[in-house]
């Protein structure tokens, strides 16, 4: 039996390399969508089985495989974003995106072993936690034209194929979710100077000193954790400095054996908690001037696999 990816003289098929390099355009783009790592993999690989569902002639008759795949991609996230609010309603406690580590820190996913490449996200300001969030917020519809258009620099008359509505349409939706975006986005801190207030914050934290971090939380902060009902996690989200820095505190008087890490979480200075070696938390920060705004702890191991050593 002749596999898909050989040819008629056995030889491997010439247009399969092309084909597999549209992988982590593909990846990146359904992971901006979902916010998931796991989800996205399940989207590209169903777009995948779309296409090798083809006869050759189907295939050969498309001019642009790539994209094909995007819009394949693009329609199942759009599906997916559909149904997610009713998903949600049943998720266990708050849903926060998966966090992704520095490439350097990359493990495997579900599959084990250090990722392909062709599974890494690019880590730019489309993919820090605020970012996500925000896009969170948004209609399916938003989310998809925002996504295509700005950052991926499809036209809207390619995007109106995709979202199923007019370019005027899709260029409308993509204005309100580049508001949206406008409106959370707060002053930038320097890349320096929010590692640095990143390394005090872990410092203050594992000194269990309750007034250094208050001083560096804003003092209408937020901290969500997001356990999936898999693991213990506060249930709702705790506001104010001085609620953040007590709860911080309590933790570590509970686990006192906890180690934190300084680590890049989507692209942005964060930090790993770490018992006995395996990774129980990424926290995920937002920073306005010199103070701590946001704070988005992940519990849920089912999306801590890329930070977990096979």
């Amino acid at each position: 039996m002749r596999t898909q990816s050989e040819s008629g003289d056995g030889r491997l098929d010439p247009s399969l390399s092309a084909i597999m390099s549209e992988r982590r355009q593909l990846i990146n783009l359904a992971y901006r969508l979902l916010g998931s790592l796991a989800d996205a993999e399940d989207v590209v690989q169903e777009a995948y089985t779309r296409w090798y569902a083809m006869s050759r002639q189907q295939q050969g008759a498309i001019e642009s495989p790539g994209g094909w795949l995007t819009k394949v991609a693009s329609r199942i996230c759009l599906d997916l974003l559909g149904s997610a609010r009713a998903r949600r309603e049943s998720y266990v406690g708050e849903w926060i995106p998966e966090p992704l580590p520095d490439h350097a820190e990359w493990f495997g996913g579900r599959s084990g072993g250090i990722a392909d490449p062709a599974d890494r996200v690019t880590l730019d300001e489309s993919v820090n936690m605020a970012f996500l969030v925000v896009l969170e917020s948004m209609t399916p519809a938003e989310r998809v034209a925002f996504i295509l258009h700005d950052v991926f620099r499809y036209s809207f008359a390619e995007v109106a194929e995709i979202v199923g509505r007019s370019p005027a349409a899709c260029r409308q939706l993509a204005s309100s979710a580049r508001r949206r975006i406008r409106a959370s986005r707060a002053p930038a801190t320097p890349a320096a100077q929010r590692a640095d207030i990143v390394r005090d914050f872990k410092q203050a934290w594992e000194a269990k000193d309750i007034d250094a971090l208050i001083g560096l939380l804003d003092p209408d902060a937020m901290a969500i954790a997001d356990g999936g009902g898999l693991v213990n996690a506060a249930p709702r989200p705790i506001g104010g400095s001085e609620r953040i820095a007590c709860y911080l505190i309590g933790i570590a008087g509970k686990v006192p054996d906890q180690t934190i890490l300084e680590r890049t979480v989507n692209g942005q200075p964060g930090l790993v908690v770490q018992h006995d070696g395996v990774t129980s938390v990424v926290m995920a920060l937002d920073i306005a001037g010199d103070r701590i705004t946001q704070i988005w702890a992940v519990r849920n191991p089912e999306k801590l696999q890329p930070w977990t050593t096979p």
